[in-house]
Formats: C-alpha cells, sequence, structure tokens
C-alpha cells in the first residue's frame, strides 16, 4: 500500500471520522536532480521576471494562481493557511451533493481515504450511508 500524503479526520456534525489520505495514481517517472558534470553539486535555477528578464529577490516574490492566460489572482501566506486542510487535520462536510453535478473543472488529481487509526466503524457507516 502506497503511503498516506494526510492523516486527518472527516467532520459533519458530531460525527468525526479519522482518515488518512493517498494517491489514486501512482507516479511513475523519476525525479532527477541537474547535476554539474565537474563536481555533481546540485544545479539551482535563478529567480527572473520573464517579462523584464530581471533578476528577483525573496522579498519581491508573492504567490499566485493564473485562473486564465496571463490573468493572477494573488494568495497571501494568511489566505494559504486558511485554505490549508491540514492546519485544522480537519475537512469538514458542509453538504451533500450526486457527483454528476460537480463539474468537471474540479477534478485535478484523483485521491482516494481510507479509515485512520481506530475510524473502521465509523467510516464503513459513513460509506454505507453515501450509497
Amino acid at each position: 500500500m502506497p503511503r498516506s500524503l494526510w492523516k486527518g479526520a472527516i467532520s459533519f456534525g458530531l460525527v468525526h471520522i479519522p482518515v488518512e489520505m493517498y494517491p489514486a495514481v501512482r507516479e511513475q517517472g523519476l525525479d532527477l536532480t541537474m547535476l554539474d558534470r565537474r563536481d555533481f553539486a546540485p544545479v539551482g535555477n535563478k529567480r527572473y521576471n520573464k517579462g523584464n528578464q530581471k533578476e528577483v529577490g525573496w522579498d519581491d516574490i508573492v504567490k499566485g494562481y493564473e485562473y486564465t492566460e496571463g490573468e493572477y489572482v494573488v494568495l497571501s501566506e494568511e489566505d494559504l493557511r486558511r485554505a490549508n486542510p491540514e492546519a485544522t487535520g480537519t475537512i469538514d462536510i458542509l453538504a451533500f451533493v450526486d457527483g454528476a453535478n460537480v463539474p468537471l473543472l474540479y477534478y485535478d488529481q484523483p485521491y482516494y481515504l481510507a479509515p485512520g487509526k481506530g475510524g473502521d466503524k465509523v467510516y464503513a457507516l459513513l460509506r454505507e450511508t453515501l450509497r
């Protein structure tokens, strides 16, 4: 079994279900590091502005999401902390919808959840309820 990417819980109402998240697709490639052939030291990448080709310091870098070509929404560290499920360790279920009603644009990378330690029975109960 692959190693879990995240451990936390699913929560709705008073129900708290420990779960672990796993990738549904196994990567087949290798992550290779570029090395200088003379001394085998890793080669770094320079941070530069792709518009004016000038080097950019860490203090001038922000994180953004490209929602359409050339258009970005900038995300602050606070935005990223609030959006991070690991911050609370809990995925809160707010509503249930039929899978056919979820637009394909929300499907990026497939994962599956499995019961966490001590959560087998309550996880099975949730699974059967969703059927």
